[in-house]
């Protein structure tokens, strides 16, 4: 079957599913495999479940009476079937990558520019070589703009997901030392990363910068560019506090976001920056930068009892523990607290990395600090002030024994550390 039929077969039906546990009426189930898996082993089930359809990739599981389409790979038939319907729509299309702060941004300039277009967006992290796709298909006649967020962890990643999406803007939200394990370095990551810039810059596409980060500026010389910042730049956007929640002004109108941290200024310089040049009046872009409420553990402010806590324990890595550890530092608050648990995919930079950051914290004391997991177990440090757990279980006892009083506290980890749980005994 070619593209055109299969996607004429798409229109007709209610979406596309990738999960046998969660097929809905008139869908679209694609029988995806690997390591551990393989779909084509519950194209029935999804067929009693109410699919419309079912592509399978294995012949013994097609069926000659037409509820099942048979395709030489399922993965690259739901790809190849995305980068139709994006065509097919012809929609302008934003997509943003880098090492940290993608969803918070992605969030953020979707609840702009949804103040005056209808808008899809990537759903919650859904940015790899599946997601991406059902991101796509996920856009109908009625999206006026589609906004795509795209993760990796190895090079060609990007390359492989702009040429699917095929994106008219694109932004990178920083460089940082994430995923050292698939990209080796911090050279290899801007190379991973800049991928988004290569398709663009070939593609005569337009790239928003953050002409205050000189890698930004470095590596999107000769693009189309949309800069935006504190000054010398396209959208000039300020800074006023950062000591609790960020206030910031454009045009002479003050937004008061919900994020902490210094580091998430970008993050909404951006949002602004792309609702200005999309047209959306400042009182809406206003209205969005203020209505954004950060949730899933990322850059939360959370009051519990007498304690004040920065829970961003969604994800870490040493770029992004150094930016929360000096944000904490600035927090005004006498007691203050850190828990910081191990950041994961660095490689054979784990150890040394860690070290970096118990070093660091070695030589800026300014609270106490407890640290979870094996690899920041096995530093050294001569700090009274930090104190070492080999696994969440001995931190959690220490916890119960002293439990925090009147702390300002930042949680940080990585996802598979699942630190939040501390909330669950402070």
């Amino acid at each position: 079957m070619n593209l055109a039929s299969l996607h004429q077969i798409f229109l007709k039906s209610g979406g596309v599913s990738t999960d046998s546990r969660k097929i809905f009426p008139n869908c679209i189930f694609f029988a995806l495999k690997g390591e551990n898996f393989n779909g084509n082993l519950f194209a029935q089930e999804a067929l009693d479940k109410g699919a419309y359809r079912v592509i399978v990739d294995e012949e013994a599981f097609h069926k000659t009476t037409g509820e099942t389409i048979l395709v030489g790979n399922s993965l690259l038939a739901l790809q190849e079937l995305a980068r139709f319907h994006r065509k097919h729509l012809g929609l302008p299309i934003i997509s943003l990558t880098g090492s940290n702060g993608k969803t918070t941004s992605k969030e953020l300039i979707n609840a702009v520019l949804s103040q005056k277009f209808k808008t899809t967006a990537t759903s919650g992290n859904l940015n790899n070589h599946i997601g991406v796709p059902l991101t796509l298909l996920n856009m109908d006649s009625e999206t006026e703009i589609g906004i795509v967020e795209m993760g990796a962890n190895h090079s060609g990643e990007i390359k492989m997901l702009s040429e699917i999406a095929e994106p008219d803007y694109g932004y990178i939200t920083n460089f940082g030392k994430a995923h050292l394990e698939g990209f080796g370095s911090l050279e290899g990551v801007v190379l991973a990363k800049t991928e988004l810039f290569q398709f663009l810059k070939k593609n005569s596409k337009k790239v928003f910068i953050n002409s205050e980060d000189p890698k930004q500026v470095a590596t999107s010389e000769e693009m189309d560019r949309i800069t935006f910042g504190t000054a010398q730049s396209d959208f000039n956007i300020q800074l006023l506090d950062s000591s609790h929640h960020l206030l910031l002004e454009f045009d002479g109108i003050k937004m008061q976001s919900n994020l902490v941290g210094k580091y998430n200024f970008a993050n909404l310089a951006a949002a602004i920056a792309m609702g200005v040049y999309f047209g959306v009046p400042t009182e809406k872009i206003k209205a969005g930068i203020e209505g954004y409420i950060p949730s899933n553990n990322r850059s939360q402010m959370i009051t519990k009892g007498n304690n004040t806590i920065l829970m961003d324990a969604y994800s870490a890595n040493p770029t992004s523990v150094l930016a929360a550890v000096e944000n904490i530092k600035q927090t005004k608050g006498e007691n203050k607290i850190l828990f910081l648990g191990d950041m994961f995919e660095l490689g054979h930079e784990a150890r040394a990395e860690h070290q970096n950051i118990v070093d660091y914290l070695t030589e800026n004391q300014f609270g106490k600090v407890y640290l979870a997991g094996k690899n920041f177990f096995k530093t050294s440090s001569h700090s009274p002030h930090i104190h070492k757990f080999e696994s969440f279980e001995l931190l959690k006892k220490d916890i119960e024994n002293n439990p925090p009083k009147n702390a300002t506290i930042l949680i940080k980890a990585s996802r598979g550390m699942a630190l939040e749980r501390i909330l669950e005994v402070i």
